[in-house]
């Protein structure tokens, strides 16, 4: 899955001045210098977000390549980030991370869901619209807590997922919406729910959907 950072011919002042004063030559050069300007923003943000910078992929004009300078003085520069990963891979550890341990099985019950569907554990991350982590463990929302009833474990005092997902926002906000919920498990599959609503069968989750 990926994030997509496009990069247009130019923004209306330099379009005019392009149009008006350049040879094709300078605009594509124009175009290409303005991309690895915003390239570098782009890399910027990740670093200060992620620690690190994704790899990405380049399309010129429509075609997967490395040299911007080929743009057409009219065309279209598309740098393509894989972020997505980074940022369930995130949730992921700290959902182990402050998952109470006993017998390990809670710690090691937490599921991804893409679009509904379970991903198998060590599986490649597909395309989705919505990710959705849950345990479906008979105790997990005993383990949450609720305003009414202090979380189960001494060793994760605030609960697991409502805490993780915040946790999860606050550093990825900017690339997903992320948030606490509750879904129902069925088999391979799952049902949705709001945050609220606890009825039976709903355990806690958190939710992400690209922006």
């Amino acid at each position: 899955m990926a994030l997509r950072t496009r990069v247009e011919p130019l923004d209306r002042d330099i379009a005019i001045l392009v149009d008006e004063t350049l040879s094709p030559a300078a605009q594509s050069r124009a175009v290409a210098t303005f991309a690895r300007a915003q390239l570098a923003a782009a890399q910027d943000v990740n670093r200060r977000v992620l620690g690190r910078i994704p790899p990405h992929q380049t399309f010129v004009d429509g075609v997967a390549r490395g040299d911007v300078d080929a743009v057409k003085p009219q065309g279209r520069i598309v740098y393509e980030f894989e972020l997505v990963d980074d940022v369930l891979v995130f949730i992921g550890y700290e959902l182990r991370a402050v998952s109470p341990v006993r017998s390990g099985r809670y710690r090691d019950s937490h599921s991804l869901f893409a679009d509904g569907v379970e991903v198998p554990i060590g599986g490649a991350i597909p395309v989705a619209r919505e990710y959705v982590f849950l345990s479906a463990v008979a105790y997990a929302r005993k383990i949450e807590g609720s305003p009414s009833r202090r979380p189960l474990s001494r060793q994760a005092p605030k609960g697991v997922y409502a805490i993780t997902a915040a946790k999860a926002s606050a550093r990825f906000g900017n690339l997903a919406r992320i948030r606490f919920a509750f879904q129902t498990p069925v088999g391979g599959a799952l049902a949705g729910g709001v945050a609220g609503n606890k009825s039976a069968g709903r355990v806690p989750a958190i939710v992400v959907t690209l922006r």
